[in-house]
C-alpha cells in the first residue's frame, strides 16, 4: 500500500506500507526518510545506510540513492521532501538576524546536510508520528501539514546540532577543518555499526571501513559520543531487541540471534541491567 502526497509548495510525502520494494531514486529535493516498522536499506556511493526505527536519514538536493526492503513482513516507511522555496526560506530564517528579516533581504546560503543516520527521538518522533497517523486519516489541510513539516526541519537543525557541530567541538584537534574531517570518519563508523549490528564485527573492520586505525578510533570516537565503539554497538543491539520484544512475536531466543547475540544469559543479564525488567517481564508488559 502506497500514498503519494505533493502540495502545492512543492513540498512531498510518500507513505508505504509493504513487504518488498526498489527504487533508485536522484533526488531533486531535500529528503528525510523514516521507518516506523522493519527495515529499509539505502545505498549513496557504495554506502549503506539501515534505517531502522529508532533512525532517520537524510539525503541532499542532487543525491543519487538505491532504496531497498525486502522483508517477511511488512516495512512501514514515511518519505517528506521539501520544495526548494519552502526549505530555502526555513534555512534563511533559521541563520539571518531579525534586521535582515524584517527587512525582507534573504541570504544566499543553501542548505548542505550531512548524509547520516540521526536518532529517532524526541520532539521529531512525537511530531512525525502525529504526522502519519493524521494523514492516516485523511488530513488533507495543506496548511497544518506545512506546520508539521516546519516542525519537521526545525526538530532536525536541533539534533545536527547536537549529532554533529557539539560532537566537532568535542575532539580535541585544533583545527577546524581536521575536527570535521575526523567526524566525518566517525560517522563512517557509526552507520557501519548500525547496518551490521546483528554480525560478528571486528574493530578492525570498523576502523578500515571509516579510515582510522583501531587506536585513533577508539580516541576519538570516545571524545565525540562519550561511549566507546563497545558500547555503541551493544547499546543498538538492546535497543533494537527491545523494539522486537514490543512490536513481533519473535520468541526470545529468536531475537538474541536476530540482534547479534550469542549468549542468552548475557543478554539478558544486559538487558535487566540497562532497563530494570528482564526480557520477558518486559514483553508482557507491552502486551497488556
Amino acid at each position: 500500500m502506497k500514498y503519494v502526497r505533493e502540495l502545492s509548495n512543492k513540498n512531498k510525502i510518500v507513505s508505504e506500507h509493504t513487504r518488498e520494494s526498489a527504487h533508485d531514486e536522484l533526488n531533486s529535493d531535500y529528503t528525510i526518510k523514516f521507518v516506523f516498522s522493519g527495515a529499509e536499506n539505502c545505498e549513496i556511493n557504495k554506502r549503506k545506510l539501515s534505517i531502522y526505527p529508532d533512525s532517520f536519514a537524510v539525503f541532499n538536493e542532487g543525491t543519487h540513492y538505491h532504496s531497498k526492503i525486502d522483508s517477511i513482513t511488512p516495512v512501514e516507511t514515511l518519505t517528506v521532501s521539501f520544495g526548494k522555496t519552502f526549505i530555502n526560506d526555513f534555512h534563511n530564517t533559521i541563520l539571518s538576524s531579525d534586521d535582515i528579516l524584517l527587512d525582507g533581504q534573504p541570504i544566499s546560503n543553501k542548505p548542505i546536510f550531512i548524509e547520516s543516520l540521526y536518532p529517532f527521538e524526541g520532539d521529531i518522533k512525537y511530531n512525525m508520528l502525529h504526522l502519519k497517523k493524521q494523514l492516516d486519516k485523511g488530513l488533507d489541510n495543506e496548511m497544518l501539514i506545512n506546520q508539521y513539516m516546519h516542525h519537521c526541519l526545525l526538530n532536525y537543525y536541533k539534533i545536527y546540532h547536537k549529532e554533529i557541530v557539539q560532537k566537532i567541538d568535542r575532539l580535541s584537534f585544533s583545527k577546524t577543518k581536521t575536527r570535521e574531517e575526523v567526524l566525518r570518519r566517525l560517522t563512517l563508523a557509526k552507520e557501519y555499526i548500525n547496518s551490521n549490528y546483528n554480525q560478528a564485527i571486528t574493530l578492525e573492520a570498523i576502523a578500515d571501513h571509516a579510515c582510522l586505525s583501531v587506536n585513533h578510533l577508539l580516541r576519538t570516537f570516545k571524545e565525540a559520543y562519550e561511549i566507546s565503539p563497545y558500547q555503541f554497538l551493544i547499546q543498538l543491539r538492546l535497543n533494537r531487541a527491545k523494539n522486537l520484544l514490543q512490536t513481533t512475536s519473535y520468541s526470545l531466543t529468536e531475537i538474541v540471534g536476530l540482534v547479534g547475540f550469542e549468549c542468552p544469559s548475557s543478554f539478558i543479564r544486559l538487558f535487566k541491567n540497562t532497563f530494570n525488567i528482564t526480557p520477558l517481564k518486559y514483553k508482557k508488559s507491552r502486551l497488556n
